[in-house]
């Protein structure tokens, strides 16, 4: 039976103690010390051959010692003795990063209210879905392998490693998703929102591996593999009011957690903020920061050749301020070829935000682009610097094809140097170092 939450309680006053009568009380905690147990004799398993009568003497002793960080919630205790196990002080259920209230600045565009839904507990089960490898069928590789905190979540291989081989592109950054207006993700758009994108490595036969396909499990079977993890059920319990786990549900809560992750507070953002708009000089600039700003920003104008001959870049034409996330109506940037080297490949018309392209020390975050050509900001620019013709490429954006012949911006070196010194000021600090997006089985002997 699912007896009231704590949610519950909060929300209609008259389930609170003082109320209750004893019998669900006492069927309650005879919940609580089932579970207690299950979990417990899971891990003394792996640990002991002691016999089952002392086996559930230590159960009970380190159920009593266990907690020590008071949990309010005494009816939830055994819960949190439960997450302590797995995940000692890093989720704690009465005390949850706060993930529903970002402080976002008020120049940023407000979000699809449809999807910009987040609750605490729900990112916080996002998270450990995130970074929990149980759920690859090896229990080697999770979300996280292949989107690194440190990196803005990327990868620094070319091509992620998976159970079975590699991906046949480069890893994506993860950060300012809800903020973006195109909600199609993956490289090429093939799926149709973050919920839809998040469970896909986990099916894929290479990443993760529970695809169904040539024996493999399947994602039922990955349901029934998490059913008896001890710590899911509880979480998808506050989080949903209910124990059961589908693949649904899996999906809110990675969506949640994965919209969650932003990045705004670079030092554009400090002179954004002292500005009326992005175009004005920005007081914390420098004058070789601005000149790049300036130079992203502007449109190019190109001759009957399509040669550059006055104006900027025209990056922001496709890579949008303040989010510089990517215009929707893209279509792919020139750069055709796969990391496998096999033929070209048109269907690659989305890119992340350009936020935390750049680590704090200037170095990439992650290889460029979807086959992770370069690792070099300079060499981007001298993709765009001159397009080749690519007779075959019939959805190249027309914005790189001024005149219907390709462009060349004939950049110059400071030219060059001051986009890069722009793109720089984009790079954010607490995205590398939030404990919130970080994993939580880090320190833990339960770890995964």
């Amino acid at each position: 039976m699912h007896l009231p939450s704590t949610r519950i309680e909060k929300t209609y006053p008259h389930f609170r103690k003082p109320f209750r009568i004893s019998f669900v009380k006492f069927v309650h905690s005879i919940k609580n010390l089932i579970r207690s147990l299950l979990v417990m004799s899971h891990r003394i398993a792996k640990l002991t051959a002691l016999t089952p009568l002392f086996t559930l003497l230590i159960i009970r002793i380190l159920q009593s010692c266990t907690i020590t960080a008071p949990d309010p919630i005494t009816d939830n205790k055994a819960d949190q003795v439960t997450l302590q196990i797995y995940f000692g002080q890093n989720i704690l259920l009465h005390d949850l990063p706060d993930y529903a209230n970002p402080e976002i600045p008020d120049y940023i565009p407000l979000p699809d209210p449809s999807i910009a839904d987040i609750t605490d507990i729900g990112a916080t089960l996002g998270r450990v879905l995130f970074y929990d490898k149980q759920l690859s069928v090896d229990n080697s590789i999770s979300c996280s392998s292949c989107h690194k905190q440190e990196l803005a979540f990327s990868d620094v291989n070319i091509a992620s490693v998976g159970v079975d081989g590699t991906t046949g592109r480069h890893s994506m950054r993860l950060v300012n998703a809800l903020y973006g207006e195109d909600q199609q993700f993956f490289w090429d758009e093939r799926a149709s929102s973050l919920e839809d994108q998040s469970t896909q490595p986990i099916q894929d036969h290479i990443e993760m591996g529970f695809s169904g396909v040539d024996g493999a499990p399947g994602i039922q079977d990955l349901i029934s593999k998490m059913e008896q993890i001890p710590y899911y059920p509880i979480l998808f319990d506050r989080t949903f009011n209910s124990e059961e786990i589908t693949e649904e549900r899996m999906q809110m809560a990675l969506a949640q957690f994965i919209r969650s992750i932003h990045s705004f507070d670079s030092r554009y953002d400090e002179g954004r903020g002292q500005v009326g708009n992005h175009i004005q000089p920005f007081p914390n600039f420098t004058q070789e920061e601005n000149d790049g700003k300036l130079l992203f920003t502007t449109p190019p104008v190109f001759d009957p050749q399509s040669r550059r001959i006055d104006g900027g870049l025209g990056c922001a034409g496709c890579h949008r301020p303040p989010v510089f996330d990517i215009d929707p109506n893209s279509l792919n940037n020139a750069m055709i070829h796969q990391i496998s080297g096999m033929g070209p490949d048109l269907t690659n018309t989305r890119s992340p935000s350009l936020r935390d392209l750049l680590g704090a020390d200037g170095s990439a975050n992650g290889p460029f682009m979807h086959s992770g050509f370069s690792t070099e900001f300079i060499d981007v620019l001298a993709h765009y610097n001159m397009i080749g013709m690519q007779m075959m490429n019939n959805n190249m954006d027309p914005r790189l094809r001024p005149g219907g012949r390709p462009q060349r911006l004939m950049i110059t070196q400071s030219e060059a140097a001051a986009v890069e010194a722009f793109i720089l000021t984009l790079t954010g600090e607490n995205l590398y170092s939030d404990p919130k997006w970080s994993n939580p089985f880090v320190g833990v002997a339960a770890g995964k």
